[in-house]
């Protein structure tokens, strides 16, 4: 197969990796790709938002395959483009996107066909009527806006003067632009948060690994929501009980929701829950791999990605039986200062090749060009360290020690990205031992 990647993030980058490595895979181009993804891949320019350019692109290289990364080509109906065109893609068509695209659509979606969600108290088109509602709430409560912000335009909001203060930059500022037009208010929910990602071409479906994000930029989960700044993966965080219930009243549901609705679904679905004590409840659709997700997850995948992929774009995953390593990864986001605000760019990366020398460990690219053989900063997230351990301790060691050798002005990471439960896990091991 040749197959093209559409991105440019440390999710991309993971996936090229993990292509690779595949036996039945004969080139690999990323549009736009980074400085470090050129390392494992032809990188040709692209505006990933304009799909008539991405499909033209794949039809001029003969790919095989197109692999999609980020939520803005999906939401802009790439795959509807390729579909018209015959062209072989994996990712859900526009209709099925709006499960992540509009958060009023995906509450609705849930709420018609009963999957345990976070109660919601209204859509608002303005700041006056959303105050009235929050007169007469129990806080904390979660603003979204509507459409995508880049993961900025989520608030868990604990007082009403943050509450107001999120709806008028919404609202009336139009800080989000369009994406901000109405907002979604919900209770807030408690629990333990968890990313559950399936593979599905619409029928059959396979899970991948386990995984948690950290949204918040600082420890303790402090400071405001970012795309993610680290991850892990380990199999302890999903019990055999729990993952039968996420099945049963969640992800079997959503499937034959979809299809009841007419929509067509090919692709990476992922479903971000709340473990409460009711049992899991979906915070969020997203119709694609997580990043940093991605990272933790395809560390632990021992099986070939690349057949998955072609198979389920094809309609076929019901032949593919995946297996994983029965270990524990961990990914820690290396960010630019500023983020996710301001990020300030331009700034040389040195250490690079220490990180990689550290075992078990892989460095992946996101915010970085290479210009004159040196790595600079372009983005808010830089890099991604990220490594395997045969637990959770061991592989948040790993991924430190990576990350500790990565240098650049203003630079800076998360300290406590799985600390409380590799700790837990630890100290589990020394009871048992």
């Amino acid at each position: 197969m040749k197959i093209l990647v559409i991105g440019g993030g440390g999710r991309e980058h993971a996936i090229v990796w993990k292509l690779k490595q595949s036996r039945g895979v004969e080139r690999i181009w990323c549009a736009p790709g980074n400085g470090g993804i050129a390392s494992d891949a032809e990188c040709l320019p692209l505006n990933v938002g304009d799909v008539k350019a991405a499909a033209d692109l794949a039809q001029r290289l003969g790919a095989d395959l197109t692999v999609v990364g980020p939520e803005l080509p999906l939401v802009r109906g790439i795959a509807d483009e390729f579909e018209k065109r015959r062209l072989r893609i994996l990712g859900p068509l526009q209709k099925a996107t709006q499960l992540e695209g509009s958060k009023v659509f995906s509450k609705g979606f849930l709420e018609r066909h009963g999957i345990p969600t976070a109660r919601s108290l209204g859509v608002f088109d303005s700041t006056v009527a959303a105050r009235q509602a929050l007169r007469s709430v129990s806080w904390p409560v979660v603003i979204k806006a509507d459409g995508l912000c880049a993961g900025k335009g989520v608030l868990v909001a604990q007082t009403i003067a943050e509450a107001e203060d999120f709806l008028e930059r919404a609202l009336d500022k139009r800080e989000f632009g369009e994406a901000g037009r109405r907002v979604l208010i919900e209770e807030g929910l408690a629990g333990e948060e968890l990313s559950y990602i399936v593979l599905t071409d619409g029928e059959s479906w396979l899970a991948m690994a386990p995984a948690r994000d950290h949204k918040r930029a600082y420890d303790g989960d402090k400071g405001p929501n970012t795309g993610g700044m680290g991850a892990y993966s380990i199999d302890d965080i999903l019990p055999r009980e729990l993952e039968k219930a996420i099945i049963a009243a969640i992800l079997q549901p959503t499937l034959e929701g979809l299809k009841k609705e007419g929509i067509a679904y090919r692709g990476f679905l992922y479903i971000g829950l709340m473990v409460t004590r009711e049992g899991p409840k979906v915070l969020e659709f997203n119709c694609r791999l997580g990043d940093p997700e991605t990272q933790a997850i395809l560390l632990r995948a021992d099986f070939d990605f690349a057949i998955a992929c072609r198979e389920a774009a094809d309609s076929r995953l019901g032949s593919v039986h995946p297996q994983w390593f029965p270990a524990a990864s961990a990914a820690i986001v290396v960010a630019s200062e500023g983020y996710p605000d301001d990020p300030l760019v331009g700034r040389e990366i040195s250490g690079l090749q220490e990180a990689a020398s550290v075992q078990r460990s892989v460095v992946f690219h996101a915010g970085t060009k290479l210009e004159h053989g040196k790595y600079y900063t372009s983005g808010g997230r830089v890099l991604t360290a990220a490594a395997s351990g045969q637990n959770l301790e061991e592989a948040c060691e790993l991924a430190y020690s990576a990350a500790e050798k990565i240098h650049f002005e203003g630079g800076y990471y998360r300290r406590d990205i799985g600390a409380r439960v590799a700790a837990k896990s630890a100290a589990g091991e020394r009871r048992n031992g």
